[in-house]
Order: structure tokens, then sequence, then C-alpha cells
């Protein structure tokens, strides 16, 4: 039993610590719907993972990083409002998922594991592949810091300062992705964006640089996972779940407090 609670601890931490500042730029850029989209998206990269015999995993990350790529194309071609675009690709690409679920005969898949997570379920694999997207992720935002906070502040301003904003901005992107695909075991499709954006808007409050939220944001997404894995234990309830009942406590916390540093 100490071996799987293990597990889920260590899994858990390590999305926490990578989702945190990353969150801390959706949350600057207002990318909450993008996130939203890409983690709906997964669904259908477990099917195809469970169709095509191919690791489900790899087959999220190839589906978040397309999904991400077509929506770069298509904002640059102005058809229709991102807000509408984001819209249409977020619900179809989940409908588009549980459908080819159900055309699996062959494979039982829990379904409510993959939209609501099963932290406890996680897995040896599945560590190796949080610790290793989540290395990659942390070390293109620490390359990458300052143009990723230069276009966040002003695009044009970061444009004059020759930075690549149009590169920067997909990286961004690619790299909401890859976090969606590690951690989806963690809360699941629905409530995957959740573990980005809490923890980093309850930092917000609590920070004064950019660099103080990004780190409070992994400590305070840390701290949900160690709170919502308690109380998974103690009464039986969903873990993916109660983690972001945990984060949810925390931001009511944060905010109903008289602390004032909000940047």
């Amino acid at each position: 039993m100490l071996d799987f609670l293990l597990r889920a601890l260590i899994g858990g931490l390590g999305v926490a610590s990578v989702a945190g500042p990353l969150g801390a730029f959706v949350v600057w850029r207002r990318m909450a719907y993008f996130g939203d989209t890409l983690a709906h998206s997964a669904l259908l990269g477990v099917a195809l993972g469970f169709l095509f015999d191919i690791n489900l995993n790899l087959a999220i990350i190839v589906l978040c990083v397309g999904l991400a790529l077509v929506l770069v194309t298509l904002q640059k071609k102005h058809i229709i409002a991102t807000d509408t675009l984001l819209g249409i690709l977020a619900h179809s690409a989940l409908s588009l998922g549980l459908v080819a679920v159900s055309f699996l005969d062959n494979i039982r898949i829990d379904l409510m594991a993959y939209l609501f997570g099963d932290l406890l379920a996680i897995s040896q694999t599945d560590v190796y592949w949080i610790y290793g997207g989540g290395l990659a992720v942390i070390s293109l935002l620490v390359i990458f810091w300052k143009p990723l906070l230069a276009m966040t502040v002003n695009e044009e301003l970061a444009k004059v300062e020759g930075y690549p904003v149009e590169a920067i901005r997909l990286l961004l992107m690619l790299l909401v992705a890859l976090v969606i695909a590690v951690a989806m075991k963690i809360v699941g499709v629905l409530l995957i964006t959740s573990l980005m954006i809490i923890p980093a808007a309850t930092a917000r409050k609590l920070s004064k640089t950019p660099v103080q939220m990004a780190s409070i944001a992994s400590v305070i997404g840390c701290l949900s996972v160690c709170g919502g894995l308690w109380a998974s234990y103690q009464w039986d309830t969903p873990t993916g779940p109660s983690v972001v009942v945990c984060a949810a406590f925390l931001f009511l916390i944060a905010y109903t407090s008289p602390i004032q540093r909000k940047m």
C-alpha cells in the first residue's frame, strides 16, 4: 500500500512543480481556455493510443502538440474568433474521443479515471514520463524565461527588442501541451488545467515579482497534491478532484486574508 501512495505522491509533486511556473504564464496571458482545449483533446489521444497499440503518454503528447500547431495556424488565418475556435475544437475533440473509445470493444477503459484522474493508479513508467517531460519543460522555461516574460508584458516591445515573438508563442503553447499530456493521470481531462491555473492565481496574490509567483505557484501546487492525497486516503474521496478542492481552498484562504502583495 505504501508503494502506490509513494508513487502517487512523487508523481503528483512532479506535475505540481512544473505546472506552477507554466501556470503563471497561462494566468498572465489569459490562456486558460486554450489549456482546456488541449486537455479535452487528450482523451482522443488515449483512444488513438489503444487503437494503434502505442504508448498512451506518447500518443497524448503527439495529439496535444498537433492540436497546438493547428490552433496557431488557424489563429494566424483569422478565420474565426479565437474563443469560438477554442470552443469548437475543445468540445469536438472531447466528443470525438468519447466516440472513438466506444469503438474499442476489445479493451476495457476506465473513462472516469481519464476524465477525473486516478493518481493512486500511477505506475513507475508514468513517474518516468512525468519527470522526463517535467525536466524538459523546466529547462526550456529557464532558457527562454526572458523572451517569454517580455512577450507576456508587451508583444510589440518584445519584437522591437529582437525576440522572435511568433516562435516564443508557439513554444509556450507546446509546453502547455506537454504538461497536459504528462499530467492527465493526476487530475484527469476535465480538471487538468485547474492544477495550472488555481495555484498560479493563488500565488499572484502572494507575490511581488514574476519569479516569486512562479516559485510560490509550485509550492501551492505541491501542498494541494499532499492535501488531496491525505483527504483521499482519510475519507476515501476521488484523488484528482480532492487535489483540486485543496487548491481551491488555498485560493480562498489567500484571497480572503488581509495580505496585499498582489502583482
